[in-house]
């Protein structure tokens, strides 16, 4: 089967998703949802696609160095579930970050700096697109390894248990990483020691540039969890509710009986893996067009929020017209903030060398925040 014609079996039908997004309206955790909380979510899946869109620009003036990878097409599933965590519930994602870092609030001056090098970037110049960072958010990045954030999220997740706190942490990662060994490690802890982790597969059908059909084996990567002893689901990624939905009975399990579960989101990517992909042989353009006009999750939810009679036309031009401004502003800030200055490179490797008071041995404590 060549990769331009290779579908996913368990991928949602498109014609059942307006009807199905009435019926999620409706679910427990949906239906209390004032009609200032639907306009929210709505505008920050707005903000993130004119944010990534305004990146292009930025990227094709050449101010971004190294990779670009764009969230564009996968908004519901980032805001979806982190419009559901509590005061000690924790996040960490793979190298596609941009979408979760402006979920969880970080704003669009910082996130966009970051991008140019800039020192006032969230990760002071020294991250790029891959490494977004909120630790007062509890945002822990942004990782670059594929499938290294999953361990890191499981610790996450034994932390929380370990300290007796009633949260979780949602441990997002591409299709690709799935059949990293450190990942199936990972599960394995956490169903062993019953931690409250939760796995999101952000199935965007593609590896890189591998359909996920020629590289994965099984119709469900979500249903590997069945070799763990994980509960399991999957969920449409195009519709925002249903991500609502589907996250919030993984959290309660998370919070409620401290166990794991894997949720694979199946989403799509209208750009390349990065940009610096020509996104030319492995799929065809009738395929993201087709996504673009009948799928994409910010049109899906607009429609619905019409039909419910919360969003008009004069509001939604008001949203869109906010966010591209902020996205402008925000390139505005980037261009005119300093790089770092040369020594700030030996800065930020050990929280103690950074803030040390005596001349006393380094004892090695790697941590960027107050370890008191």
């Amino acid at each position: 089967m060549s990769s331009k014609t290779a579908t996913r079996a368990t991928a949602p039908k498109p014609e059942l998703e307006p009807r199905a997004m009435a019926a999620l309206a409706k679910s427990a955790v949906n239906a209390r949802l004032k009609a200032a909380d639907k306009l929210r979510l709505y505008s920050e899946m707005v903000r993130i696609r004119r944010f990534e869109e305004r990146t292009i620009r930025v990227y094709q003036q050449g101010k971004i160095g190294g990779f670009l990878h764009l969230y564009i097409g996968q908004e519901a599933v980032a805001v979806g579930t982190v419009s559901l965590l509590g005061e000690n519930d924790h996040i960490i994602t793979a190298y596609r970050d941009h979408g979760h870092g402006l979920a969880v609030g970080m704003s669009m001056n910082e996130c966009m700096a970051e991008l140019e090098g800039k020192v006032t970037g969230c990760s002071k110049g020294k991250g790029g697109s891959m490494h977004y960072f909120a630790p007062d958010k509890r945002y822990w990045g942004g990782h670059g390894i594929v499938g290294g954030q999953v361990p890191l999220g499981t610790g996450i997740a034994y932390a929380l248990k370990y300290k007796g706190l009633k949260g979780c942490c949602l441990t997002y990662m591409g299709d690709g990483a799935v059949n990293q060994g450190a990942v199936h490690e990972a599960y394995n802890m956490a169903a062993l020691w019953n931690l409250p982790v939760i796995f999101i597969i952000e199935n965007n059908g593609y590896s890189m540039g591998t359909s996920q059909v020629r590289s994965s084996a099984g119709d469900s990567l979500a249903k590997r969890a069945e070799g763990y002893g994980m509960a399991w689901d999957t969920c449409n990624g195009n519709l925002l509710y249903e991500v609502r939905d589907k996250t919030a009975v993984a959290i309660k399990r998370a919070h409620e009986e401290s166990k794991p579960s894997i949720l694979e989101i199946f989403t799509y990517r209208y750009r390349g893996h990065s940009m610096s992909d020509p996104d030319q042989t492995y799929r065809d353009k009738q395929e993201i067009a087709d996504y673009r006009d009948n799928k994409d999750p910010i049109t899906l939810f607009q429609k619905c929020l019409q039909e419910e009679g919360v969003l008009d036309d004069a509001t939604m031009a008001k949203i869109d017209e906010d966010a591209r401004n902020e996205a402008d502003a925000a390139a505005k800030f980037a261009d005119e903030s300093p790089f770092p200055q040369p020594e700030a490179i030996l800065q930020d490797i050990y929280w103690e060398e950074d803030n040390r008071t005596d001349k006393t041995p380094s004892t090695g404590r790697i941590s960027f925040q107050n370890p008191e």
